[in-house]
């Protein structure tokens, strides 16, 4: 049985054989896989969490492979894309590759490069994954802060030092102190630095002068 969060590669071709055939190797390699002859197909499956990338023909029926990457990208869809195809030519790698795509690879392929393609876009893929769940975790943090701690921790981070902070916010230096190492103690932050760090990853709004 495959355990949970275990790696997965989506073949999207309209050739039953190519399908087959990748499927045969991913399989030989012990990547598991699902299979799909049209991108409505992969839209419409059940997709389990987990580390995963696309292998994604560019001529298919209805939306082609391409425009379905956008698709994809406009619905906020970040799952890493290996094209394949037997008609590629420079301008049309060159949009896929801007686009994001890690690999256009012309039929028919090298197994070892579409195997080394794959395991660089599972590879991308738990990096964003891991980045996500970081970000999220500081975000739990974060919002255990009080009004007040948001407000220190939004003048620390912007380099004021605590008598300035306290001229700021009306209050007194003792005061904003006990407020600083509340922020530090809820953001789990060892350091100023590593404070200024986590307020990056939020993307938390700048300060108002």
């Amino acid at each position: 049985m495959t355990p949970s969060g275990a790696p997965i590669v989506f073949v999207i071709d309209d050739d039953a054989g190519v399908r087959a055939s990748i499927q045969g190797l991913l399989k030989s390699v012990g990547l598991r896989s699902e299979t799909f002859g049209t991108a409505l197909e992969f839209l419409r499956s059940k997709r389990p969490d987990g580390p995963s990338c696309l292998v994604l023909d560019v001529r298919l029926p209805g939306v082609n492979g391409l425009d379905f990457q956008r698709q994809l990208a406009d619905a906020g869809t970040h799952i890493p894309i290996i094209f394949i195809t037997g008609h590629g030519d420079i301008p049309m790698t060159v949009k896929a590759m801007k686009s994001g795509a890690v690999e256009f690879l012309t039929k028919p392929f090298r197994d070892h490069d579409l195997l080394d393609a794959i395991r660089q876009a599972l590879d991308r893929d738990r990096a964003l994954r891991n980045q996500q769940s970081h970000v999220a975790n500081l975000r739990k943090c974060y919002e255990l802060l009080t009004t007040r701690e948001r407000e220190v921790m939004g003048l620390v981070v912007s380099g004021l030092l605590n008598k300035q902070i306290a001229s700021e916010l009306g209050t007194s230096e003792i005061t904003v102190k006990v407020h600083r190492g509340h922020v530090m103690r809820k953001m789990r932050a060892e350091s100023l630095a590593e404070l200024v760090r986590m307020a990056a990853k939020l993307e938390l709004p700048p300060r108002k002068n």
